[in-house]
């Protein structure tokens, strides 16, 4: 016999609460919090007098996708709105969910605002769980119904919705962005758990040791869910003493949550944040930062060679000139990584971060860029005739003549013309006043003044006869 949608989501409720009551529900979900009362964290957007506050408060919530790492409450605060609300709440998972299911819903608010006056029109809010998972067909099969206000839209996403949602989804939608939880905020998530006697274990004689939940508050990334994970495992497998007491300390509590969950995707918002922060603490020459942000990626998983390839990047665009070597050791580091492999190439990679955190900085190297919009100018740009190539038509056309070739002169250099008639003058090289740099630069000043007042004078005198 088939059931009603009421009958079955009534049959649901009835299944879940018998799996409460023999504890087949993770700890985290029974202490997922019912109001905003409950709610602990993401203080700004829930804080007293903030926009989402209010429009939950006052149940006039308006389409809105909640953005941040997992463990933050998206899915959570979706709930405290179901509660809250009095709107019809209807969810789907976007890893289950197809265009079908979503026509479904669409067909039920749509009756549900028939049913009604307009004045007492029951509205659907749908709930859609991982939405970055929906492919743009069924993102596009949400839009006209939340377009003319059928449907209510609520999206969760770990994923930058601005890349991973579709545009016109997105600009119909208040996106609020969760943060990783504070160390503060998840020990009031633990000790409410040890404490609530209904869903948490506050009927259980239990010692946590502070050390214990200071141990899996910094381990769990500001994910409440891992937390409270950790948690329930060391309770629920500790065996109670003589006295009855299950004791945690710090030896139980390493058990339970052995590694630290680092945040990380490799193709994601956290991978290029990461990326950003070792590029800056490189360029501001901070070994210490870098170090630590190398060693979160490589420890998360990240391909070392990228980061070798950053390196010899940053090794020419910001120190370049300033120390050459540089870019010697960050190519031989990438060299290694690539011959030796994990683990062994933390050593070179090491090695060339450290480096390259110390070097003196120059980004002399962008002269190129300068360069290339010369190029684009219009100038004349032809080559001027004592630089042709005369291997092939010296006799007939004249090329190179009047060319003075540098080595024969002292100093084994000459003033001559070898920019093209319309950009004699420029400077695109900018030498920087750091490390090695500094030398070049003191070069290049006695160059460019030779430069200007040698040109149409004949040079400097020769050195000897020509070579």
């Amino acid at each position: 016999m088939k059931r009603s949608g009421k009958e079955s989501r009534a049959a649901l409720n009835r299944d879940e609460a018998c799996l409460v009551e023999d504890g087949r529900v993770p700890l985290a979900a029974r202490m997922r919090p019912r109001t905003l009362d409950e709610f602990i964290g993401q203080p700004h957007i829930l804080g007293e007098g903030k926009l989402l506050r209010r429009a939950i408060e006052a149940d006039r919530v308006t389409s809105v996708i909640f953005w941040g790492p997992p463990g933050t409450g998206k899915t959570t605060l979706a709930r405290v709105i179901a509660n809250a609300t009095r709107s019809k709440f209807e969810t789907i998972n976007a890893v289950l969910a197809g265009v079908k299911d979503i026509r479904e819903v669409v067909a039920r608010a749509a009756e549900r605002l028939k049913e009604h006056s307009f004045e007492d029109s029951q509205r659907t809010i749908l709930f859609v769980d991982e939405v970055h998972r929906f492919n743009k067909a069924q993102q596009d099969a949400l839009l006209p119904h939340v377009e003319n206000g059928t449907i209510t839209f609520i999206g969760a996403t770990t994923e930058n919705p601005y890349f991973s949602v579709i545009k016109a989804l997105v600009s119909r939608s208040r996106v609020f962005e969760l943060r990783s939880l504070a160390d503060e905020e998840l020990r009031e998530i633990l000790v409410a758990a040890l404490n609530d006697e209904e869903r948490g274990f506050g009927g259980l004689q239990h010692e946590v040791a502070a050390e214990a939940l200071d141990h899996i508050v910094q381990l769990a990334s500001g994910d409440a869910r891992n937390s409270l994970n950790a948690l329930e495992l060391a309770l629920v497998t500790t065996p109670p003493g003589k006295d009855g007491v299950v004791v945690v300390d710090l030896s139980v509590a390493e058990e339970s949550i052995q590694q630290r969950a680092l945040l990380y995707d490799k193709d994601g918002d956290i991978h290029y944040d990461m990326i950003s922060a070792f590029i800056k603490s490189l360029r501001g020459s901070d070994p210490d930062a870098a170090l630590y942000w190398m060693a979160r990626m490589i420890r998360a998983g990240e391909d070392p060679l990228f980061l070798a390839r950053r390196m010899v990047i940053f090794a020419s665009e910001d120190v370049g000139m300033a120390d050459p070597l540089a870019l010697v050791v960050a190519n031989n580091a990438a060299d290694a990584t690539r011959f030796v492999g994990l683990p062994e190439c933390q050593f070179s990679l090491s090695q060339a971060c450290i480096h390259l955190a110390t070097a003196p900085k120059s980004n002399s190297t962008m002269a190129y860029y300068d360069a290339v919009a010369a190029v684009n100018s219009g100038a004349d740009d032809e080559v001027p005739n004592h630089l042709k190539d005369s291997s092939r038509d010296k006799e007939g056309l004249g090329h190179g003549k009047g060319y003075k070739y540098p080595h024969a002169f002292r100093e084994h250099w000459v003033a001559q013309q070898y920019l093209p008639n319309g950009l004699q003058g420029n400077y695109f090289y900018k030498p920087g006043d750091q490390g090695f740099e500094k030398k070049v630069a003191d070069r290049m000043e006695w160059l460019r003044k030779e430069q200007e007042e040698g040109i149409g004078k004949g040079g400097t005198e020769p050195r000897g006869e020509k070579i």
